[in-house]
């Protein structure tokens, strides 16, 4: 594969991973040896810095937690964020509310645990969130590479809440599978 098609194939999967990716799962997923994945990385981060005679972008191409994600630059978090909390109001999905909700009650905790307790894909609702500010990325783990998020400051002032604290207790909200129990047996 000639090097700009690895390079914007790379973009391509880039531009949609949530999570960092390795050289390896890159190598894997364009089809290319590592080896010429790693040069290709290194020409994007070049490109994107404006090292290579075209201008500095507004995102850089990072190597964090052991693989590569694009991020937005330092300069325009302030200008991002406010983007997207005035220009994009609109009220947060169930799926999107749930997912804050397993976040608040059970963080710090992974994308692929938080998928496991929904049962579903929560990638691009993790997106969202945090595209929000609503959540943030707390920490990586060192052994696993993985992702674990956090609410935010952000999160406390929309709920109008001081502490994760004011959450109610979710326990009396949950059912306990005894509901029709009685019947059931009854009718025997």
């Amino acid at each position: 594969m000639p090097e700009q098609d690895t390079e914007r194939s790379l973009e391509a999967i880039l531009v949609v991973a949530d999570e960092p990716q390795s050289l390896v799962s890159l190598a894997t997923a364009v089809n290319a040896p590592v080896s010429a994945v790693r040069q290709s990385i290194e020409r994007l981060v070049e490109d994107y810095d404006g090292l290579a005679g075209g201008p500095r972008r507004g995102f850089e191409l990072r190597e964090v937690g052991g693989g590569w994600r694009l991020y937005v630059r330092a300069e325009h978090d302030e200008l991002v964020r406010d983007f997207v909390l005035t220009q994009n109001p609109s009220k947060l999905s169930q799926a999107a509310l749930e997912t804050l909700a397993v976040i608040a009650y059970k963080q710090p905790i992974s994308r692929g645990s938080i998928a496991s307790i929904r049962a579903v894909n929560v990638d691009s609702v993790v997106r969202t969130l945090l595209g929000r500010g609503l959540i943030t990325e707390a920490f990586t783990d060192s052994e696993t590479g993985a992702i674990h998020y956090a609410t935010t400051d952000l999160l406390l002032t929309q709920l109008g809440i001081n502490s994760l604290d004011e959450l109610p207790l979710i326990s009396p909200l949950l059912e306990d599978g005894a509901e029709g129990f009685d019947d059931v047996f009854s009718s025997r």
